[in-house]
């Protein structure tokens, strides 16, 4: 049986169409990153817990409070100090994991994802995040609809990884770190902060 000339033309249409719009799929969605795994192990800083005055719990306030001007010398080099913790619950993918927020003896302030592990995905940043972590699917958009910070491209799906903080932050705006999809604006995981 024999095509006739439009059908033939209208069969590699179709099929260019069909190329195409699998080739356009493909680079937007990124299927495959589901399957590969990227790890980072980078050097985290080890921190003393707070020596100043704490915010009662409940406070928003993650900036370092002012010691008084009388207190003594302290002993030793300075070390880095913990001003908050969290850890990671799963939204729109399974994430495991805890952040903290680290005050370096310069003043520079880091944070730490450690022990993360969620899915790899297209334009996933780390954000700071005005919003309250809400478990469960309400809780997948909530980071998209508050005041963010965003630090950047995760630089990995698993491991250990450290982001600098600029200095012009106002850490006591953000109550969570999320681990944000911007492509799709999607909530993979979010932690909690407290002091």
């Amino acid at each position: 049986m024999q095509v006739s000339g439009r059908k033939r033309v209208w069969i590699i249409a179709a099929s260019v169409i069909s190329a195409v719009a699998l080739a356009a799929g493909l680079a937007l969605f990124k299927p495959w990153l589901l399957f590969v795994d990227v790890r980072v192990d980078e050097q985290l800083p080890s921190a003393a817990e707070p020596v100043e005055s704490t915010p009662p719990a409940g406070s928003k306030a993650l900036a370092p409070s002012k010691s008084p001007t009388n207190s003594a010398p302290s002993q030793g080099p300075a070390r880095p100090v913990q001003l908050a913790q969290g850890t990671l619950i799963s939204h729109e993918h399974a994430t495991t994991g805890s952040v903290r927020i680290i005050r370096q003896p310069d003043g520079s302030r880091l944070l730490t994802l450690e022990n993360l592990d969620t899915s790899n995905g297209p334009d996933v940043h780390v954000w700071l995040s005005a919003a309250d972590v809400v478990e469960g699917t309400a809780g997948w958009f909530t980071a998209g609809s508050a005041e963010s910070y965003d630090l950047g491209l995760i630089k990995g799906n698993q491991g250990n990884q450290v982001y600098a903080i600029p200095a012009a932050v106002d850490l006591s705006k953000y109550r969570s770190v999320d681990l944000w999809c911007v492509q799709f604006s999607v909530s993979f995981g979010a932690a909690q902060l407290t002091s």
